[in-house]
């Protein structure tokens, strides 16, 4: 995954923006290298709308009190000669000035082959403008100048509005822009200089000061101290780094001052593959999506139906030229579908960028908005149930080859830890750690080889030395020792030298607290919760039982997982899977939503179509949740915006008429911009419940 540069903007690329008011370019412009060039260019554009508006503004204030009907209304009158040339004059300017972003539009709209809002807004006023101009020129009938800039005047509005509410729903993803600082401290020899973050290179020694933000991805080659991840991974506790482990781009250090070694810098940051994330989800089209921008064709086609329906009806029952033009630009003004476009993308800018603070990262737009219909989840026990830090518990020595049991277990360790050094599974972690604990050397290994799923294989100090999970022991007619006793929450390995069943190692993993509540809250949305274990029967209900789990999978293989989601799915369940990404990925991609846990700063799990950056049950919670919540949130924006025009049209179009209720263009374009504020708002309220 890599950075997207941001293309050089023109003037001309400005404009064209500026005019189609193309609601996914609001929504992107967002990249690692984006720097302040996309957040610059979208203030600009809203700066431009506010000067339009204001100047419209000055404008129509003598273009009302030149207009014959406000005249009679005030019972005044400006008239004087040339003052209808006067007012021609000024509502040009207006027409051409403020006019401009929504001509263009259409324009655009037109060329592209693509006709939208800007097309209905575009026609709605040239045909007023032409007419208004018709009647200066003597053409019989009323202008109606000042419905012409008040409607554009409310528009302009409407977008200065709207483009405001669009950039706070973005808002989330600057920040994390921002989350990387501007300079970096390099060091080199004895001497420290300041230079620009995206310049640093792998391999730099950089140095972190007490409460500075990391500017790359590294390793700590000298200090310790705490830092903040939360606007990375949703962990609110500041995370204790000491020597030789990993740090993350964007996150603040604490009080201690850190030498860091660059491992990932600029595009493949994880910072930068985060924010790619994101943009790259925002940017994606979900069903919901689909069904809105198909919606939205469909009510432009209806408010041009409409609008020349309308007008026809109004001439045919004896009304005048003016009369039925204005219910026309009416009827086509609040037809645009202007809230419609807006519903969906709004929110799918603010639970992209609010699901990234949170740890969340949504590859597959579509399988976020389907957590709604998960029915069971598939739950990995390892480091996703339980914390993951294996602990040996109990190291038994069968094939004795000394009277002394402590020499006996060392031994077994040290050939085992042989094997264990290189990998970064709990286990190994738990072994290589006794090892250190006892301060034990571990021998030279040759010829490893991994037993797919069951375990590892190698030649050690001349023996060969397999380690193995008790399905090898079975699947190879070994017989477990008689002895054997395994304890409801540990893990067992066994060791075979020389194809003679030496030994066993015990080791425990603690349940993480927060599982018993995540698998409560998911009981309490009517959603079952099984374990997929390679682990034994024993160890699988021990942890099922515990957490009140509705059932369990014990001693599966990774290629059996992909089977045991067939089973679920063919039994009508909709099933999520949580897994590592790696040897979960036939089940990860089997499942109706693929859940990679525990990634850390690997976000790549392809199969996977949601990523946690933690292996917190509670993040998985959170996720359904959350994407229930967005799914509500585009349907309420969606009934709003559909349900609006229902009601809206009609009386546009003067079925009321008889009964004195009657809107003008203005008023059309009122309610048009009161909607879009009204999906705005709603999109901005959305939350992430942890």
């Amino acid at each position: 995954m890599t950075g997207h540069q941001q293309p050089a903007r023109t003037q001309a690329n400005y404009n064209a923006e500026a005019g189609s008011m193309d609601h996914g370019k609001m929504l992107k412009g967002h990249g690692p290298n984006m720097g302040m060039a996309g957040h610059d260019h979208h203030a600009m554009m809203i700066a431009d709308f506010r000067k339009r508006f204001y100047v419209v503004l000055v404008l129509t204030v003598p273009v009302m009190l030149l207009s014959m009907q406000i005249q009679q209304w005030l019972h005044l009158d400006f008239r004087f000669g040339g003052s209808g040339y006067l007012l021609f004059g000024l509502s040009s300017i207006v027409f051409l000035y403020g006019g401009w972003p929504f001509l263009s539009g259409w324009f655009n709209e037109l060329k592209a082959k693509n006709p939208g809002m800007m097309t209905l807004i575009g026609f709605a006023i040239t045909v007023a403008y032409i007419y208004s101009a018709a009647t200066v020129f003597g053409l019989k009938g009323m202008d109606f100048f000042w419905e012409l800039t008040t409607l554009i005047l409310i528009m302009l509005l409407g977008h200065w509005i709207e483009m405001r509410s669009v950039a706070g729903a973005s808002r989330e993803l600057e920040l994390l822009v921002q989350l990387m600082p501007a300079e970096a401290h390099l060091i080199k020899g004895k001497d420290t200089t300041e230079i620009k973050t995206e310049t640093l290179k792998t391999g730099d020694l950089i140095l972190i000061k007490p409460g500075e933000k990391i500017p790359a991805d590294g390793i700590i080659e000298d200090g310790e101290s705490y830092l903040n991840e939360s606007m990375l991974t949703g962990e609110a506790t500041p995370v204790q780094k000491t020597k030789g482990q990993d740090v993350i781009a964007g996150s603040v250090n604490g009080n201690g001052s850190l030498k860091v070694k660059v491992t990932h810098s600029g595009a493949d940051s994880y910072l930068s593959k985060v924010i790619t994330l994101v943009k790259n989800a925002q940017d994606a089209k979900s069903n919901t999506q689909l069904l809105a921008d198909k919606a939205a064709k469909w009510l432009t086609v209806i408010a041009l139906i409409a609008g020349l329906s309308t007008f026809a009806f109004w001439l045919a029952d004896g009304k005048d030229l003016a009369f039925a033009m204005e219910r026309m630009v009416t009827v086509i003004v609040i037809c645009c579908p202007h809230a419609l476009g807006l519903a969906v993308p709004l929110v799918v800018a603010k639970s992209t960028s609010l699901s990234a603070q949170h740890g969340l990262l949504i590859k597959n737009r579509t399988a976020f908005e389907n957590s709604r219909k998960i029915s069971t989840i598939v739950f990995d026990k390892t480091g996703t149930l339980t914390v993951g830090k294996f602990e040996v518990a109990r190291v038994v020595v069968i094939d004795h080859q000394s009277n002394d049991k402590k020499q006996n277990e060392n031994e077994l360790l040290r050939t085992v830890a042989a094997l264990e050094q290189n990998s970064e599974h709990p286990i190994a972690t738990g072994i290589l750690a006794e090892i250190k604990k006892r301060s034990l050397s571990i021998p030279e290994v040759k010829d490893f080889k991994a037993i797919t799923g069951q375990g590892i294989e190698a030649l050690v100090e001349g023996k060969q030395l397999k380690v193995v999970s008790p399905g090898y022991l079975k699947e190879h007619e070994f017989s477990e020792p008689e002895d054997f006793v395994a304890n409801g929450n540990e893990t067992v390995v066994f060791v075979i030298i020389n194809e003679i069943l030496y030994g066993y190692i015990a080791l425990s993993d603690t349940i993480r607290p927060e599982s018993a509540d995540a698998i409560q809250t998911l009981h309490n949305n009517g959603i079952k919760s099984l374990l997929l274990t390679g682990d034994n029967q024993m160890v699988a209900e021990s942890v099922s039982n515990q957490l009140k789990m509705d059932g369990f999978f014990a001693e599966v293989l990774p290629h059996q997982k992909l089977d045991k989601i067939k089973e679920l799915q063919q039994k009508g369940e909709f099933v999520a899977m949580t897994g590592d990404g790696v040897n979960d990925a036939p089940a990860l991609a089997q499942a109706d939503i693929g859940i990679a846990v525990g990634s850390g700063s690997d976000i790549a799990a392809e199969t996977a179509g949601i990523v946690l950056v933690n292996s917190n049950p509670k993040d998985i919670v959170s996720l359904i949740l959350f994407g229930k919540a967005t799914y509500r949130k585009m349907i309420q924006n969606l009934a709003w915006a559909t349900g609006y025009n229902v009601v809206a049209l009609p009386l546009a179009a003067g079925v009321l008429y008889n009964q004195g209720i009657v809107l003008s263009p203005a008023v059309g374009a009122v309610l048009m911009t009161v909607s879009t504020v009204v999906v705005a708002i709603n999109a901005s309220l959305l939350k992430v419940k942890t």
